[in-house]
């Protein structure tokens, strides 16, 4: 696993170092596509970058919210279109229930607005969290506001982070990497007693 993170940063970097904004756009859009590319190496070598004059911070931060943005519209799309048959159909062998579904799909047109604003800021329900947004058929003005908004400070940050942090920004990935353990450990538990739940009551 180390070596398969260590193989996707070396991409990352060799990546933006060849392609520039336009880097940081695709592999933020990738990102929030339901492919984990982590942005936690995206931005802040991009603002190691910025801090060696090759980049401007701004422009960095736009690019990387806008391809967050994108990248979370392909997945709402995908949500939106073919994501309710799916799991209406193949749900129960995820232990997801009709009523279950449409029960997530009020909790989520409920707190569009924060859901949409507050996932950017977490490491790995960021990359997933607007396939089922798309499966609600949240507002997708409101939806596309709150994404930008949340994904141009998570942006802000890192690239920030990067700046500060000058040719030393590699030393911060260990720390995003627990905290993206900890999600998972956590999204993992959830699983288990979802899992065991449905189990007992069938």
């Amino acid at each position: 696993m180390g070596q398969l993170l260590e193989l996707s940063a070396g991409f990352v970097i060799s990546f933006i170092e060849y392609a520039g904004y336009a880097g940081i756009f695709v592999l933020m859009l990738v990102e929030s596509a339901n492919i984990p590319v982590p942005s936690e190496v995206t931005m802040p070598f991009a603002g190691f970058l910025v801090s060696q004059g090759a980049l401007s911070f701004w422009l960095v931060v736009f690019w990387g919210a806008l391809g967050n943005l994108a990248g979370s519209l392909l997945s709402y799309a995908l949500g939106y279109w073919g994501g309710r048959p799916f799991l209406y159909r193949w749900g129960k062998y995820f232990f997801l229930l009709p009523h279950e579904v449409e029960k997530g799909e009020r909790w989520l047109r409920k707190y569009q607005n924060s859901v949409a604003f507050f996932s950017r800021l977490l490491p790995v329900v960021r990359t997933f969290i607007s396939f089922p947004a798309g499966i609600a058929r949240v507002n997708i003005w409101s939806f596309s506001l709150y994404t930008f908004a949340g994904s141009f400070l998570w942006s802000a940050l890192l690239t920030y982070i990067g700046v500060w942090a000058g040719e030393n920004w590699a030393f911060l990935e260990p720390y995003f990497r627990r905290f993206d353990i900890v999600i998972v450990v956590l999204f993992a538990v959830g699983l288990v007693w979802w899992v065991r739940k449905h189990v007992k009551h069938s």
